[in-house]
């Protein structure tokens, strides 16, 4: 970049770019101009957060869709370190954290241990979560979470400079859906992993809230289109029938197969039987009467197609991109 030469000018004079645009305003921009746009130099809004559980409600999953790259990652160091949280992930655009609720006292200190979570609480309908931390993590503890699409309501702090701040959020206590398609297109067109983003992209709304897409590499088979790849796509809901059957409408309405299969998981972590049965179809060839000896009530057979053998297959392996990607030679 050639910057235009200001030789002469006082120090108290701007810098003009000549043709620099911001924000639609036309014409030349002075560097003090720039500010005028931003409300709130001092806040980062969080773009949604939202929360899961699982049917006893001691298991948590917070999940933070973050604008922030640096700031999503300085809160996962550091409120790893709480005692109500045990793990971090990050996935995509988003920070998880899986949660025990409780509540503790956070012995924070500056650079070691400056912000984190002290406390979850889980009730038949919704989560409360609580944030507190000092100087800028007190920032982020309180005015940049309190007001995040999906927070029902919050209370916060007075939060900057060196004060210790925080806030507390109350969620709508949502459900984990997991939908795995497979077997959509056909040799001459489609393709199953860009229909089933475009149908969750379609059917999420306030209750329903699109969270990941994975693609699954299964054994390659010689029936396949191509590839040989299901999908699973996850939601966070509070209507998960209503969910299901909405997909269901616009799958069976876009799909270009008569094989199409479509199973439906709604449970905080897929079972270990599932996960197996995921793995044995992505070693090998299996027969359709292997299907049939899952048990497991969380599962749901909504379009039974030859496809539903990948479709179920997907389910365990959301998020767990590089073992869903790993392409098995039959035997390991």
């Amino acid at each position: 970049m050639h910057f235009p030469k200001h030789y002469g000018r006082g120090h108290d004079e701007p810098v003009v770019f000549p043709g620099v645009r911001l924000s639609g305003i036309p014409g030349d921009l002075r560097w003090q101009d720039t500010m005028a746009t931003i409300t709130e130099p001092y806040i980062i809004h969080y773009p949604r957060i939202i929360a899961v559980a699982d049917e006893a409600g001691s298991h948590v999953e917070l999940i933070e869709f973050f604008d922030c790259v640096g700031g999503a990652m300085w809160s996962k160091h550091h409120y790893a370190r709480s005692p109500v949280v045990k793990n971090v992930r990050c996935v995509g655009q988003t920070m998880r954290y899986l949660l025990t609720p409780g509540t503790v006292d956070l012995a924070l200190e500056g650079s070691r241990f400056p912000a984190g979570i002290s406390s979850c609480i889980v009730d038949k309908s919704e989560i409360a979560i609580t944030y507190i931390g000092m100087g800028g993590g007190g920032v982020g503890a309180a005015a940049c979470r309190s007001d995040a699409q999906g927070v029902l309501r919050s209370r916060s702090d007075e939060s900057g400079g060196g004060k210790v701040a925080g806030s507390t959020i109350w969620l709508p206590r949502r459900q984990r859906v997991l939908i795995g398609v497979d077997d959509t297109d056909t040799p001459e067109e489609g393709a199953t992993w860009t229909l089933v983003h475009n149908i969750a992209r379609a059917v999420e709304d306030e209750q329903s809230v699109y969270l990941s897409h994975t693609i699954v590499q299964l054994f390659p088979v010689p029936y396949r289109t191509k590839n040989c790849v299901s999908i699973v796509v996850e939601f966070a809901t509070t209507d998960p029938r209503g969910l299901a059957e909405r997909f269901r409408q616009l799958l069976e309405r876009y799909t270009l197969s008569q094989k199409t299969g479509m199973a439906v998981y709604t449970g905080f972590t897929p079972s270990e039987d599932l996960l197996a049965y995921g793995r044995n179809v992505k070693r090998g060839e299996i027969e359709p009467g292997v299907l049939g000896n899952l048990d497991d009530k969380n599962l749901q057979i909504i379009l039974d197609g030859r496809g539903i053998i990948g479709a179920v297959a997907a389910i365990p392996f959301y998020t767990r991109y590089e073992e869903a990607l790993e392409l098995c030679n039959g035997r390991t």
